[in-house]
Formats: C-alpha cells, structure tokens, sequence
C-alpha cells in the first residue's frame, strides 16, 4: 500500500543524498526562450496567479508534490543522470516555465529538449530531517523552469529514488507514470536492458485544444448556462465542508492531514456490489454517501458535490506527465425518504452530466459571467473536493507497492477539505487535506466517522437510512 501525507511527515531512511537538478547553464538558456503561442493551461494559469498573489506568504504557497520509492540495489549514479535527463525531456511539461507581467498576464516559454541538462549534487549523508529540509529548499517554485529535482538516498543495500515536483507539472496519474518512467529508464540505462516506453502525448498540445474549446464557449453555451444555474442555486456561491472549520480569513491557514483505513478488500468489493446493483459505479457510492452526510450535518437538502476528473482524451495523453485535471459538479437532493439506495442511482446520473462539463472550466465560466448572474466566487476560490482513485489500476502500481513507495505533499495552505478514496489491493483507505485549526480536525474526525460508518453499513446491509434533521430547500 502506498503511503500518503505531508512532506513532514515523509520519514525517509537516512543516507548519502545525491540530487540532480538543472545545470547553470541550462537555466541559463532556458531563461532566453521567447513567449510561446500557447497559454497556460486554466488550471495552471489560476495556480500561477494564485501564487503571485501570495509571494509573501512566508512559506511555499504553491504544492510541492513528492514521489519516493526504493531499489534493493546499489546506486549506478551515470545511470540515474541518464535516466533523469531522458524523463525531463520526454515531457514538454517539463520543458515549459511561465512569466507574468505587472498586469497578471501569463506567457509560456517553451524549451528545445537538448537545452534539457541534469546534473548530479553530491551532499553527504543525511539525517531524515535534514533530507527533508533539503528537498524541499532545493526545488524552485512554479515560476522557475526548473520547478523540479530528483535525488537518491542510499543505504547499505539500496537506495530510495524521489523526485520533487511543483504541482503545476503532474497531477495524480503522472505520479505513478512518473515512478514507473524513472524506474524503467533508470533499468535500461544501468542493466542494458530494452524496455521501451509508450509514446507520450504533448501538454502543450493538450493546452493548445482546452483553449480551442475554451474560446467557442459564450454566456449563452449551454454548458456554460449549466455551471451558472448551479452555482445560482447555490446562493451564488461555491459549495463548502459541511462542518465549521475555524479558518483565519485574513491570513493563512496552514495545512493538515489525516489518513486512515475505510475497509479492507473483501468490504470494500461488497460496497461496489451493492453499488453495481443499483445501477451505480463506487464513485457515484462515493457521491451518494457524500450527500447523505451533508443533510444529515446541515439539515440542507441539497448537496453541491465537487470531484476530479481526468482531461486526458488520447492513449498519447494517458502517457503525458502534466495536469490533466478538471472539477466537474455532481449535485444531489435529499429528501426526508432518502436512503442510499435511492441516492445512488441519482448521484450516477448526476456524475454521468457532470463528466459532460469536463472540457468546460469553471475558470472560464467566471470570465463569461454577467453581473445580473449574482455569482460571487472571488479569485483564488477553493471548494471541498470528493476525489475516489481505484489505485489498482494506475500504471506500474504493483511495482510501486513492492517498492515502498509513497506519494507526499508540502505543507501549504488550505482554506477547505479535500478527500480522497484510494483502494488499494488489501484496503481502501481514506485521505484528508485540511485547515490545521482544532475545530478543523474535530470536523474532520466526526466526518470520517460517519463516512466509515455509513459505506461500511451499505456493504453490509445493502442500504443506509439517513438520520434526517428537518431539512430546508
């Protein structure tokens, strides 16, 4: 099973350190290139703006996303410089880094591959804190092209490979796309072995057709219409965790964690049965049992739920490391007759509409709004997030298993929560981000209850009966 968390909380054996970061001299030119055609991706263009905004936070506003995992081998130090430069110059995600003006506009400068050089840092043996500290001080932020490093610890028998990159380069799947690379192309350089990679698809391709689509959009698209109406129905407003998080509107609310087991394998396969019977996949299970905590702790009827989805639309693509994500909407109603068995099969319907929203941005909505239209989302606007990965199916997971691996995050700042359902081969566990404030963590920790309680009872009961405030439209 793979581990999740905070940086802080990566707890790496300690080792000789080795780190390969850009070369002077390729900053250097990378600094030189020209603007490039092709914007920002939405999602990056919000990310980098959000960032700028809070250059003085004091800490790494923008999310360090970390990759670990070990070989019961020794380090072939040439290979993994080999390795790491093929990886980086396979993805013209890397090659991209982004400048913004006083005004907030946003260019992309777009690097040639052979510009592309990682050099290995030597830096002694390190403690687990100081590995840590290292990391994270080494990697640039989102607006240096070399917002990413890699490194190896080595320990007698093997060593640990990371790589640290800023969150405007990969999501979910290019982390495991990430691990399974390096660790093939670290292989083939070392051992001479041939395994060939699949073709990978181009980012910037990719941001060239979001765009494309982005510009034929009006206030009066359909989509668009749809996006408006329900946040309309929602006051105006994005939705919110359903619990008091007790966070410090004029500063920062530093980030918190929690991870801990749903059910194991054989519960877990239960819950997807029943979910199957009703016409539903486990995420719509997911949505459904979402909704039905959200009336049961606000006494609201309906439930504005917002979850991940994959934009990746090529088998190219599905081998491209970047960030191919987008939030789609999954609203739901309940009513005081309620139960999952009812829910379910509307939150699959509900899931179904939302996908249709995959290639329409909620960031590109807000630049057609009207005032008339009554939404009052701010910039930098964050949501409680639903998010349910089938970890099994990811590629080279059972590598990653084997391997020790994990998957870590720095400790930023978080104004709302966000969740994650992994299931994994012998368990499904459940993930937190969240505002590190007591009365966060205490509504965390009521939430996760009720969501264990609530899907374990599904999969062994086949339904689950709501305890129903009175509840208001």
């Amino acid at each position: 099973m793979l581990n999740f968390g905070l940086i802080e909380e990566w707890n790496p054996r300690p080792g000789q350190l080795t780190s390969w970061v850009a070369s002077l001299a390729s900053v250097t030119s990378a600094e030189t290139a020209v603007a490039h055609p092709v914007p920002a991706s939405h999602q990056q263009e919000e990310y980098l703006r959000a960032a700028w905004r809070n250059e003085s936070a004091g800490f790494r506003f923008a999310r360090l996303c970390l990759m670990a995992f070990d070989f019961q081998t020794p380090l072939n130090a040439a290979a993994m410089t080999t390795a790491v430069n093929e990886f980086v110059r396979r993805h013209d995600s890397f090659r991209s880094w982004f400048s913004i003006a006083d005004d907030g506009t946003i260019d992309r400068h777009l690097i040639d591959p052979e510009i592309v050089d990682m050099i290995p840092a030597e830096h002694g043996l390190l403690s687990p804190t100081e590995i840590r500290i290292l990391v994270q001080d080494e990697t640039p932020g989102p607006f240096s092209w070399d917002c990413f490093t890699f490194g190896t610890i080595e320990w007698e028998g093997g060593f640990t490979l990371y790589a640290a990159v800023d969150h405007l380069n990969t999501d979910g799947i290019s982390q495991a796309l990430t691990c399974m690379e390096l660790m093939t192309l670290y292989v083939n350089a070392a051992f001479g072995t041939g395994a060939e990679l699949p073709a990978a698809g181009s980012y910037v391709d990719y941001c060239a057709r979001e765009r494309a689509i982005s510009r034929e959009l009006t206030r009066e698209s359909a989509h668009v219409q749809r996006w408006i109406d329900l946040v309309s129905a929602n006051d105006g407003e994005l939705p919110h965790f359903p619990l008091p998080l007790d966070t410090d509107e004029e500063g920062y609310t530093r980030s918190a964690h929690l991870t801990t087991t749903v059910f194991d394998e054989s519960t877990a396969q239960r819950f997807e049965d029943v979910c199957r019977s009703l016409g539903a996949n486990v995420i719509s299970g997911i949505m459904a049992t979402a909704g039905l905590l959200y009336a049961e702790f606000t006494g609201e009827a309906t439930y504005f739920g917002m979850t991940p989805k994959s934009t990746r639309a090529t088998e190219d693509e599905r081998n491209s490391v970047g960030w191919f994500t987008s939030l789609i909407p999954v609203p739901l109603r309940v009513g005081e007759h309620t139960s999952f068995a009812t829910l379910a099969p509307e939150a699959a319907r509900s899931y179904a509409e939302g996908k249709e929203l995959t290639d329409v941005s909620f960031h590109r909505v807000l630049e057609l709004v009207r005032p008339e239209d009554g939404i009052r989302v701010r910039p930098g606007w964050t949501v409680p997030m639903v998010s349910y990965i089938d970890v099994r199916k990811l590629p080279g997971v059972e590598i990653f298993e084997t391997a020790n691996g994990c998957l870590f995050g720095n400790r930023g700042s978080s104004e709302e929560v966000y969740m994650w359902v992994n299931r994994f081969a012998e368990s499904t566990t459940i993930t937190f981000l969240y505002p590190e404030t007591e009365t966060a963590a205490d509504s965390v920790r009521r939430y996760v209850e009720r969501f264990v309680e609530v899907v374990t009872t599904v999969a062994n009961q086949g339904d689950y009966q709501p305890a129903l405030p009175a509840l208001t439209s």
